[in-house]
């Protein structure tokens, strides 16, 4: 078949398939004894929807819709809550990303990344032998200045409906009297008690007076946190960057030998950006630029893979030796290229470039495993970063990716105002041609700088299909993860024709470059025999028990369905 004739069967075929209810389309293609198969948590509404990673923060959003709210309020009241109900990743200490795209076809981009104190510098968290230490990961010197306040307020003052009151409202209510915990956020802390008791201000608002996390059903209340959320109400950006809150972050800083200071909170601005638009099979998604590499490498998978017609069915080892070889070269060109604009030459023209994929297509071997080359750090995302997706009944759509980057961030708690602080300073090449917390290896583009935002793997996304419909909305944490998950879950639907909630619950792989091993979801995944056909090409493999908690919207005949990854405690909302 010619390939422009394959390409047009496939747009109508998946035009066909995504038009369907989702109980018209395929049977589900999943492993049968693939633990999350039939088990992604999914809500439906006719005119709008909230997914996030919790249930709670879904229901204000919801509520912030029904109040004549649009998707932007909705997408602020719910980054707010998150702070109150999913303290591991949801946060007014640290920063993120949100893609917007608007009823009338307009899109934009908001940089709220953390930036590094200006007292910061290059070698800062290196010892006297010149090796890392772990002052990028734990305390107080780990925190970049954080974005989050001012990238939500930002949002809402340019296309927000109802008042800042309004929106903040919900969290401040639940801060203030309570919530019950559930199961996923009691394990959450038993996990991170002994870190979060080595700090007083953490000790006192997460766990109980002896140092234990609080049970499952335990009404968690957060006075100090609605304190400052009070005062974001009533003073906007001022009641966070300057005033007490402010004047209580510095002297926290202080008292735990820090270097971020009131300068630093007073002189921290969010930034629009222009969005990456990629084409890919008739289809366009748009998603987020740098200081995240989510949009450029998310970008180059999917040109690299475009190049083949028709992709290998599903579980094959020919789909995944074909991906694992698009991820190798993606994240190759990541981990050397890309940074904050701001500060570097970032190459995007070439990067998009479908000849530019093309030619790395050609350079895969269907026959075996290229081995990543050696890293050249001088060529110029914790899994507890959190997703939610908001989509309102007049459609337009918010994909908004947030993070204090490790679970818990730096495990700092502002004494007095009841936030914890990030630890995205180890997002940075902190020593270049080294790897991170995440294991990347990156180059001295990402090198620390006063100022300058950390580069991140955040991949917030709103999908239009091949009618110029709104169709998805996308997003997960999961560190470099991220830009993978969302390359799976788009080729899921796109490609493999599966519901949104197999295109989630879907065993997942991912490869970084450094370290070169293809990572798996396992047990049951994928089966043994694909498994060895990939290391008869030369792949090593490695196992996890899974990654990331995804949050898509797509559209239905029916409306919108709303999916929360299994694999964590989210929920949505729609009505």
């Amino acid at each position: 078949m010619h390939r422009h004739t394959v390409a047009a069967f496939r747009f109508l075929l998946v035009t066909a398939l995504a038009a369907l209810p989702l109980t018209a389309q395929q049977a589900s293609v999943l492993p049968p004894d693939w633990r999350h198969t039939g088990k992604a948590k999914v809500a439906e509404g006719r005119e709008a929807m909230v997914v996030s990673s919790h249930p709670l923060a879904s229901e204000v959003g919801r509520d912030i819709l029904r109040a004549g709210g649009n998707a932007t309020d909705a997408a602020v009241a719910v980054g707010f809550a998150l702070a109150v109900v999913h303290p591991v990743a949801g946060n007014i200490g640290g920063g993120g990303f949100m893609v917007m795209r608007m009823r009338d076809g307009t899109a934009y981009a908001l940089d709220y990344r953390e930036t590094a104190p200006a007292a910061a510098t290059r070698d800062m968290y290196l010892d006297e032998a010149g090796e890392l230490t772990d002052k990028s990961r734990i305390g107080h010197l780990a925190s970049g200045v954080p974005g989050a306040v001012a990238g939500m307020l930002a949002a809402h003052e340019r296309f927000g409906k109802l008042s800042r009151a309004a929106v903040l409202e919900p969290a401040i209510r639940l801060a203030r009297d309570g919530y019950a915990l559930d199961e996923s956020r009691a394990g959450s802390l038993r996990g991170s008690a002994r870190r979060l008791a080595q700090f007083d201000g953490s000790l006192r608002q997460f766990l109980l007076p002896d140092g234990t996390a609080p049970p499952v059903g335990h009404v968690q209340k957060q006075p100090d946190l609605a304190r400052t959320l009070e005062a974001i109400r009533d003073h906007g950006r001022d009641g966070f960057y300057r005033g007490w809150v402010a004047d209580s972050l510095h002297a926290e800083m202080e008292r735990g030998g820090g270097i971020m200071t009131a300068a630093d909170l007073a002189g921290y601005e969010a930034k629009w950006r222009e969005p990456i638009k990629i084409d890919y099979r008739g289809w366009t998604i748009w998603s987020m630029p740098p200081a995240s590499s989510g949009g450029i490498t998310l970008a180059l998978l999917l040109n690299i893979v475009e190049n083949t017609p028709v992709l290998p069915a599903f579980g094959t080892p020919e789909l995944m030796h074909l991906e694992a070889e698009a991820m190798r070269r993606a994240f190759t060109d990541r981990n050397q290229y890309l940074a904050d604009p701001d500060f570097e030459s970032v190459p995007m023209r070439l990067l998009l470039s479908k000849d530019y994929a093309a030619g790395h297509f050609r350079n895969i071997d269907p026959a075996r495993a290229t081995p990543t080359p050696a890293f050249n750090p001088a060529i110029v995302e914790g899994n507890n970063t959190t997703h939610y997706s908001v989509v309102d009944a007049e459609g337009n759509a918010v994909s908004t990716t947030t993070t204090i980057n490790f679970g818990y961030g730096s495990f700092v708690t502002v004494r007095g105002a009841g936030f914890l602080l990030n630890n995205e300073m180890d997002d940075f090449a902190a020593a270049p041609g080294r790897p991170n917390g995440f294991g990347l290896v990156q180059g001295e583009a990402n090198a620390i700088e006063p100022g300058k935002r950390m580069l991140s793997a955040m991949t917030p996304s709103v999908v239009v299909d091949p009618t110029g419909e709104l169709r998805m909305v996308v997003g997960s944490p999961g560190g470099p993860t991220i830009i993978t998950q969302v390359f799976h879950v788009l080729t899921n639907v796109i490609d493999h024709g599966m519901t949104l909630a197999d295109a989630v619950a879907a065993p997942r792989t991912h490869h970084q470059a450094l370290p070169d091993q293809l990572r798996i979801e396992s047990p049951n995944g994928f089966s043994p025999e694909a498994l060895d056909a990939l290391r008869a090409l030369g792949h090593e493999i490695s196992t996890s028990g899974g990654w990331g908690d995804f949050q898509a919207i797509m559209r239905t005949t029916a409306g919108w369905v709303g999916v929360s990854d299994p694999r964590a405690g989210g929920g949505g909302a729609g009505f």
